[in-house]
């Protein structure tokens, strides 16, 4: 039987893996090692008990009396915070969705890839700020990393028997996001319940509020270049409203290969859990006579600044892509939270990157994960100083 865990399973990600997870026979198909959550207690524990798994942790430790009484006679050990999150990456399974979000993920994601594993990485976060180590991890144990993006599943697709000397550019695609018929002038004024409205995906607040800045495209330029080993320049941008291309790949020859596919997350989290195979996935069939037509554009730069953001950090590299990822968290806290407009996340991020270049050397390569967490902490720092400043004015 195979084993599976599941981190960040009580986020979008790990709602839709577990739905994929049970409608493949669940623990009668199943061994499932670990489940981890943040506060949703309630549903961590019923995931548990419906997938019979050996351990479930929660992130924060004021949730685990909630946690251990919701599981009580199920058998399902309870643990929670950091220390157990990664003692559940330790316990091996063959195939482990990466499903948390941001920066928390790397720990975990880190251990398990020591198990020579199959790491099934949602977390763009984690090729952002330490690709070149991630996947030389993966290279030292033996361990495989399938992209759960749904871009970057489908470049994977697009590739599979291609030659990547052949490959002349990559593009991928943004929906635009909430705001992207919106006036710019408009964009400022933007609340948090309005550019948490995702035109087409049903994703969880944070990522649909990174849509709409266009930072979660920015994250996944880094995390093409890191993945696939392809140039900064060979990597394109395309608005495309209709978010059935996911992903198109050129080659030297002039053609392109390109992936069509419903909305939907389960067609990518299910390619991964079923690879080398395909399995029936419960998706949406596309029915192009009734779309009609697929339209496309090139991203307005100076709606979206955090495009160009993430090809600079890249021409710096380095531990650049762990201070941008981290003050894009912060900033995005601050806008959540009401203490920043919508625009002024990008100029957070920027500034906060200017001044930790001022003082350290973002451009040196990472040759530890202490390394990477000391340049996150030290831009959330950052970031959170210039969010106060911004509240003086």
């Amino acid at each position: 039987m195979r084993s599976v865990s599941v981190f960040g399973a009580t986020g979008s990600i790990g709602e839709s893996t577990f739905d994929l997870l049970m409608r493949q026979g669940g623990p009668a198909t199943y061994h499932t090692v670990a489940l981890t959550g943040g506060r949703s207690v309630m549903r961590l524990a019923e995931m548990a008990r419906a997938l019979q798994a050996e351990i479930a942790v929660t992130a924060y430790e004021d949730c685990l009396p909630a946690l251990r009484d919701a599981l009580a006679g199920s058998g399902v050990r309870a643990e929670a915070g950091a220390t157990a999150l990664a003692e559940a990456a330790d316990r091996p399974a063959d195939w482990i969705m990466s499903g948390i979000v941001g920066a928390a993920a790397l720990v975990p994601g880190f251990r398990a890839l020591a198990h020579g594993t199959t790491l099934a990485l949602a977390n763009k976060e984690s090729l952002v700020t330490a690709g070149s180590l991630l996947m030389a991890a993966a290279r030292t144990h033996g361990a495989r990393i399938l992209p759960v993006d749904s871009e970057h599943s489908a470049i994977f697709q697009s590739l599979l028997s291609e030659d990547m000397d052949a490959v002349e550019r990559i593009i991928i695609t943004a929906s635009g996001g909430a705001f992207r018929d919106w006036p710019i002038e408009r964009l400022a004024a933007a609340t948090v319940a309005e550019a948490s409205r995702h035109p087409n995906w049903a994703m969880g607040q944070r990522i649909t509020i990174d849509s709409a800045s266009m930072f979660n495209k920015a994250l996944e330029i880094i995390e093409t270049h890191e993945f696939f080993g392809i140039s900064p320049e060979q990597i394109e941008v395309l608005v495309h409203p209709e978010s059935l291309v996911h992903a198109l790949v050129g080659f030297r020859d002039g053609g392109m290969i390109g992936h069509l596919g419903a909305p939907d997350m389960r067609h990518a989290i299910g390619y991964a859990l079923n690879w080398p195979d395909r399995a029936h996935l419960p998706v949406a069939r596309l029915d192009l006579a009734s779309v009609g037509r697929l339209t496309f554009a090139a991203p307005d730069p100076v709606r979206y600044p955090a495009l160009r953001l993430a090809r600079e950090v890249m021409e710096t590299g380095g531990l650049a892509g762990a201070a941008f990822n981290a003050a894009k968290e912060v900033a995005l806290d601050g806008f959540i939270a009401g203490r920043i407009g919508f625009l002024a996340m990008a100029g957070v991020v920027e500034e906060a990157l200017a001044r930790m270049s001022g003082v350290m050397a973002l451009g040196k390569a990472p040759e530890t994960l202490d390394m990477i967490l000391d340049t996150d902490a030290e831009a959330r720092v950052t970031a959170s100083r210039i969010i106060d400043e911004i509240g003086r004015i």
